[in-house]
């Protein structure tokens, strides 16, 4: 059933890696009958440092992650973003316009760096970040990467990519806090569906983009 959140065209969830952003996006989408993209679409940084079934790890991103200190990948995940960030902004502002014969939009992805979602001024958009424990975040890296059975290096490209991945949420959550804005735990044990719902509910009640009247 396709529902409606005010006049909202452009949801935005964003959170760091492995937090169920993807998921949850695709149900607020159907929920919503908008376009589900992630901001991974527009350009990816190094991705995942470990293997699957289908992809063995590049050799750049191995070396990505070996070779930089969890303070150089910090920066160097920020930087990509920053630039990124036109790109992403067009977008919303394309979807945004009821007169573009667009769909609505839920984009998803760590590139919505709250700073930069606070100073749109673009109207009918919301935005929202989900949030959980570390422990939730290495358990599904440990589990996606099958860490118990992995080389010595290759448990070491994870360690790095769960220690840059903590570090982002961590400074994430002091910069939405610090700004009043919308977040939502989950970790709590809801399912993709009422997480998508908690998302809507947030959305409906912001009154200014990643804010509801009564912040956080």
């Amino acid at each position: 059933m396709v529902v409606s959140v005010r006049d909202v065209r452009v949801v935005l969830i964003g959170g760091t890696s492995n937090v169920g952003k993807s998921t949850v996006a695709q149900v607020v989408a159907e929920k919503l009958g908008f376009e589900c993209l992630s901001t991974d679409w527009l350009a990816r940084h190094p991705g995942r440092p470990w293997k699957t079934l289908e992809r063995e790890v590049p050799t750049h991103v191995a070396e990505h992650y070996a070779s930089l200190t969890v303070d150089e990948l910090i920066a160097s995940v920020l930087g990509h973003y920053d630039r990124l960030w036109p790109r992403i902004e067009e977008l919303i502002t394309a979807h945004a316009a009821e007169s573009s014969g667009r769909k609505g939009l839920v984009l998803e992805g760590s590139a919505l760096w709250p700073v930069r979602v606070a100073r749109l001024r673009v109207p009918r958009t919301a935005a929202v970040w989900l949030t959980t424990d570390d422990a939730l975040v290495r358990a599904r890296v440990h589990a996606a990467g099958r860490y118990e059975a992995a080389t010595d290096e290759e448990q070491r490209l994870m360690d790095k990519f769960l220690a840059r991945t903590e570090r982002y949420q961590t400074l994430m959550i002091d910069v939405i806090d610090r700004l009043g804005m919308d977040r939502i735990d989950a970790g709590g044990g809801l399912s993709a569906a009422e997480l998508a719902d908690t998302v809507l509910a947030e959305a409906d009640a912001q009154t200014m983009v990643g804010r509801s009247s009564a912040g956080r």
